[in-house]
C-alpha cells in the first residue's frame, strides 16, 4: 500500500514538473516569437484588393492593416481577420488596384500652386486661343491690378518661336501682362509690363538672361532666363494669407492625382514657415522635402547658414531640409542649355554654363562634405558631363559613399557619361512628361539639337539598364502633376493620339513596373528614405492609393486616364472621389 501510494505520488510529482515546463517553454516561445500572441486591432484595414506592393520580397496582397499611420500587416484576406477589432475601419476595395502613394521628386510647388489662381495657357493650340484665354481672365478678375499666367508653347509662334508684345496689347492694352513659358525658362510681357519695368534699348542683359530686341534694339516683349526677373519683380507680392489659401489649393490637387510626397527643386524654402504652419493647423497631407535654390556664382557663407538651420529645425517624416538645388544650364528650346558642340539650327550658339566650373566644383564640393544631398539642374550635354564629373570629384575629395547626388533633367547626354550614373550612385531624377513627342519636342527641341543628339533623347532604358536608379517627377508647373500621363509616356514614347507610329526613341521605353517604381521606391531612395516610404510593407508610412483601372491589364495606351479614388497619408484620408462610396 505504501509502495502504491508512493508511486502515485512520483507520478503526480512528474506531471505537474511537465505542466510547469510547458507553461515555461509556452511563455519563452511567446517572448522568442511575439507575432504568435493575438495581434492589437488595427486602425484601419483594406480588404479584397489587388495590392502592388513594391516589394520584391511579396509583390502582391489582398488585404493590409494600418496602426499609428504605419503598415502593421500586408498578406490576405483571410490573415487580415486577427487585426480587425470593434473599432477598426474597414476599406473594402472591391478589386481595385491598390499601390504605394506616389512621390512628384521635382517639383516647384509654390509656384504650382500660386499659378492655380492665374491664366493657365497649358494647351492652348493657337495664338488666338492665348488671346481669348488672356481676355477672359482679364474681364473676369478686373480688379487685379497684373495678369499672370503661364504654360505658353514655343512653336506656337512659327519661325521666330517666340513671341511678342503686340500680341498681348491687341487684348489688353491697358494693364501689365507677364506670362511664362510652359519650361519657365523663357516669358512674355505685354508693352505697359515693359514700361512699369523700365526696359528700353540702353537697359543691359542680366547675368544669366537676355532680352529679346528687334532690328531698332527695341525690346519684343520676350526674355529668357533671368531676364524675365525684370519684369517679375515689379509685380505686386502675393500676401501670406494668398500664399496660404494657393498651398491648400495646390496640396488638395497633389492627393487628388495620388501623390503623397514632393521633392521641391526651388523656390519653396523661403516658405518653410507657410508649410509648417498648414502642418500645426492640420492641413498638412502631403509630405515635402525641400531643397534650398543655390543661384550662381558662388556659395556663400549665409546660404550655408541657412541650409543648415533648416536641417535643424526640419527633419521629419512631413517636412524636411538637407537638400540644395541649383542650374548649371537653361532649356534647349531657347538655345539656353549647354552643349558640347554648336546647335544644329544656328552654329553660332552652344548655350552657356550658368556657373564658371570651378566654382561650382568648389560649391559641391563643400556642400557634399555636409552630408547634404544636392540637386543640379542640367540639360545640355556639356552641362550633364560637368555635374557627373564635379560628383564623382567630390566623392572622392571627400571620401563620401552614398550621397546619392541627383542630376536633373538629362534632356541629351552623351553614350559614354550614360553608364556613369551606375558606376558613380548618381541618381537620375527625369520627368517622362518631357519627352511627350509633340510639336515642341519633335520640331523645336529635336530640330535644336540635332539628329545626333536626338538619338540620345530622355534616355529612360539606357540610364536604368546601365545601372543607374530612376526617380520620376513633373516639374510641375511646367507640365501637370498628374503622373498618369507621365507613366503612359514612359512606357509608350508617343502622344495620347499614338503618334509618332513607332514611338519617339522606342529603345528608351521602359516597364510598368519600372516607371511606378521610378514614382515609389525609386524616388524614396532619391530622398533617402527607402527604408520608411516606398512600398508597402510592414513598419513603412501607410501611405497608398487605390486607382480606377488595373493598369497591369490595360493597354499602357490608356494609363493616362488612370484616377485616384482613394489617398491615404499617414494612414489618414486625404482624398476621396466622389466616385468613392463612404464606408
Amino acid at each position: 500500500m505504501l509502495k502504491e501510494r508512493s508511486s502515485n505520488l512520483k507520478k503526480l510529482f512528474l506531471l505537474c514538473s511537465r505542466i510547469s515546463l510547458f507553461l515555461l517553454l509556452g511563455l519563452c516561445t511567446q517572448a522568442a516569437f511575439p507575432q504568435a500572441q493575438s495581434s492589437p486591432p488595427a486602425d484601419t484595414v483594406i480588404i479584397h484588393a489587388k495590392i502592388y506592393t513594391v516589394n520584391s520580397n511579396q509583390p502582391r496582397a489582398e488585404a493590409l492593416a494600418i496602426k499609428d499611420g504605419k503598415i502593421a500587416f500586408v498578406g490576405s484576406d483571410k490573415d487580415i481577420a486577427k487585426y480587425r477589432g470593434p473599432s477598426t475601419k474597414t476599406i473594402d476595395a472591391n478589386g481595385k488596384l491598390v499601390l504605394p502613394g506616389f512621390t512628384d521628386c521635382h517639383i516647384h510647388f509654390m509656384d504650382g500652386s500660386l499659378g492655380l489662381t492665374q491664366v493657365n495657357l497649358n494647351g492652348a493650340a493657337s495664338v488666338v486661343e492665348i488671346q481669348k484665354r488672356v481676355k477672359a481672365y482679364a474681364d473676369a478678375h478686373t480688379n487685379e491690378p497684373w495678369i499672370t499666367g503661364m504654360g505658353w508653347q514655343y512653336q506656337l509662334f512659327g519661325a521666330a518661336e517666340l513671341p511678342d508684345k503686340r500680341i498681348l496689347d491687341e487684348v489688353v492694352p491697358n494693364r501689365p501682362i507677364y506670362l511664362v513659358a510652359y519650361d519657365g525658362h523663357s516669358s512674355w510681357a505685354n508693352s505697359k509690363a515693359l514700361a512699369l519695368a523700365g526696359i528700353t534699348r540702353a537697359t543691359p542683359d542680366p547675368v544669366n538672361g537676355k532680352i529679346v530686341r528687334d532690328d531698332k534694339g527695341e525690346a519684343t516683349g520676350a526674355l529668357k532666363e533671368s531676364a524675365g526677373d525684370l519684369v517679375a519683380k515689379m509685380m505686386p507680392k502675393p500676401t501670406r494669407e494668398e500664399r496660404l489659401a494657393a498651398l491648400r489649393l495646390g496640396i488638395h490637387e497633389a492627393n487628388k492625382a495620388g501623390l503623397v510626397r514632393v521633392h521641391s527643386a526651388g523656390q519653396d524654402f523661403e516658405y518653410l514657415d507657410l508649410y509648417d504652419e498648414l502642418r500645426r493647423n492640420g492641413q498638412l497631407s502631403l509630405r515635402f522635402y525641400i531643397a534650398y535654390f543655390l543661384d550662381p556664382p558662388e556659395l556663400t557663407q549665409d546660404a550655408l547658414d541657412k541650409i543648415e538651420q533648416a536641417r535643424a529645425t526640419f527633419h521629419d517624416d512631413w517636412i524636411s531640409g538637407g537638400a540644395v538645388k541649383t542650374m548649371l544650364d537653361g532649356v534647349v528650346e531657347a538655345h539656353t542649355a549647354a552643349m558640347l558642340e554648336p546647335y544644329s539650327d544656328d552654329p553660332s550658339q552652344t548655350g552657356r554654363l550658368f556657373w564658371d566650373p570651378a566654382k561650382y566644383r568648389q560649391a559641391v564640393t563643400e556642400i557634399d562634405h555636409r552630408g547634404l544631398q544636392v540637386f543640379t539642374h542640367a540639360i545640355g550635354d556639356k552641362a550633364v558631363r560637368l555635374a557627373l564629373d564635379t560628383y564623382e570629384e567630390a566623392a572622392k575629395t571627400n571620401q563620401t559613399e552614398d550621397a546619392r547626388p541627383r542630376i536633373e533633367h538629362i534632356e541629351t547626354i552623351t553614350a559614354q557619361d550614360i553608364p556613369r550614373f551606375g558606376k558613380l550612385g548618381i541618381i537620375a531624377s527625369m520627368q517622362p512628361l518631357h519627352s511627350y513627342p509633340d510639336d515642341d519636342t519633335l520640331l523645336v527641341w529635336a530640330r535644336n539639337t540635332g539628329a545626333d543628339r536626338a538619338k540620345r533623347a530622355w534616355v529612360f532604358h539606357s540610364i536604368e539598364s546601365q545601372g543607374g536608379r530612376l526617380a520620376f517627377g513633373s516639374d510641375w508647373p511646367v507640365v501637370t502633376l498628374n503622373p498618369w500621363q507621365g507613366i503612359q509616356t514612359a512606357l509608350t514614347r508617343q502622344t495620347s493620339e499614338g503618334t509618332p507610329a513607332g514611338g519617339f526613341l522606342p529603345e528608351q521605353r521602359i516597364s510598368l513596373e519600372d516607371a511606378i517604381k521610378a514614382y515609389t521606391l525609386g524616388a524614396a531612395f532619391a530622398g533617402r528614405r527607402e527604408k520608411t516610404e516606398g512600398s508597402l510593407e510592414l513598419g513603412k508610412l501607410a501611405d497608398l492609393i487605390v486607382v480606377s483601372q488595373d493598369l497591369f491589364k490595360i493597354e499602357p495606351s490608356e494609363i493616362g486616364k488612370t484616377e485616384v479614388i482613394l489617398t491615404i497619408v499617414g494612414g489618414k484620408t486625404a482624398y476621396r472621389s466622389p466616385n468613392w462610396p463612404t464606408q
